[in-house]
């Protein structure tokens, strides 16, 4: 056999074995692309995405869909290199470092639970804003969520305590009670009064810093339990994290008011939500949008922060609505439903 026939099998075969071996060499990258698009005001698998009971709900029609991303990849699950080429051809299609999903520090189960956790916290965040937009009362406690080892906290409350007052003043929000142990001095005793079983227990911790002159803290994290004078349950099988509160919380408004909101049109959108409306960004816009557009929207509701990144990336058909609040989104959809108006757009400032 001749040199170069020689050469030219040896290339085959080494290419032959790259080939194979990038079909199974795992590689830390995990591909996102589009996931699950739920109508808010629809049902899933016969299932009523939103239910509300104790209160007049009104017929709607059209779509208010949230919209998901999809990864694949991980710690344990690992794509290849192949999956992560044809991920990075695909303009659908993002690729990105495993660490950007799954913190070093942080198991594939722990990133799952704290979605499912952030999903939860946005759909009572989501009834909140709603029900404010609606201008219907509801009572939010503010709730001892954990303490932090080390700090003085830690060991005095329970998980679930609701913090009644401190150093006498009742508790308005978390915010009081952050600037009311903030105008104490290192060291100086704060006085908190819980309610834990039915009953009001007296707590009293010292201020420490928070690091090397920073300011007075105990190593309380706070969280909201609220009371909502009727039941709303939200129900999207898997998906997890806040992103779809906006759209939550367009849904819980839809049933609750007489007629329409969507005229009847497929409407798309995403954004986190706090309780006062404010519309906060997300990530996985591009793979969003195009989920989005392949169910049917026309119209996309897109958190003002991400519009930049969304114009790069919008698929045609889907006209990109700027959002920065609840109220912003409701009169957009006015402007939908009636076609009186001017939407505003992620192509304008």
């Amino acid at each position: 056999m001749s040199r170069r026939a020689l050469t030219l099998m040896a290339a085959g075969f080494l290419t032959l074995g790259l080939g194979v071996a990038g079909t199974v060499l795992p590689v830390p990258y995990v591909v996102l692309s589009p996931g699950p698009t739920e109508n808010t005001i629809g049902d899933v698998e016969g299932k009523p995405v939103i239910s509300i009971t104790g209160r007049q709900t009104y017929p709607t029609d059209g779509k208010l869909s949230l919209v998901t991303v999809a990864y694949q990849g991980g710690p344990g699950t690992r794509i290849d290199l192949f999956t992560a080429l044809r991920g990075w051809v695909d303009p659908a299609i993002a690729v990105v470092p495993e660490e950007t999903i799954f913190p070093p520090t942080t198991t594939a189960e722990q990133v799952e639970e704290r979605n499912t956790q952030e999903m939860t916290n946005s759909q009572d965040d989501a009834t909140a804003a709603a029900l404010t937009e609606l201008k219907i009362d509801y009572t939010a406690l503010v709730v001892v969520a954990g303490t932090e080892k080390g700090f003085p906290a830690h060991g005095k409350f329970t998980q679930g305590d609701e913090i009644v007052s401190v150093d006498g003043v009742p508790v308005t929000d978390r915010r009081m009670i952050a600037s009311t142990v903030q105008k104490h001095k290192v060291g100086e005793q704060v006085t908190f009064v819980v309610k834990r079983g039915g009953k009001d227990v007296t707590v009293t911790v010292p201020t420490v810093a928070a690091e090397e002159g920073g300011a007075p803290v105990v190593g309380i994290t706070m969280g909201i339990r609220y009371k909502f004078p009727f039941d709303v349950d939200i129900s999207v099988g898997d998906v997890g994290g806040p992103s779809a509160g906006m759209m939550f919380s367009l849904g819980i408004m839809d049933k609750l008011t007489p007629g329409s909101m969507t005229g009847g049109k497929s409407i798309a959108g995403t954004g986190t939500i706090t309780p006062d409306g404010v519309v906060g960004s997300i990530g996985g816009i591009q793979q969003k949008m195009v989920g989005a557009r392949e169910a049917g929207a026309t119209i996309f509701l897109t958190p003002a922060e991400n519009c930049a990144e969304a114009l790069a990336a919008a698929p045609d058909g889907l006209t990109l609505v700027k959002v920065k609040t609840l109220h912003e989104a409701v009169q957009a959809l006015g402007v939908v439903r009636t076609g009186s108006g001017t939407l505003p757009s992620c192509s304008t400032d």
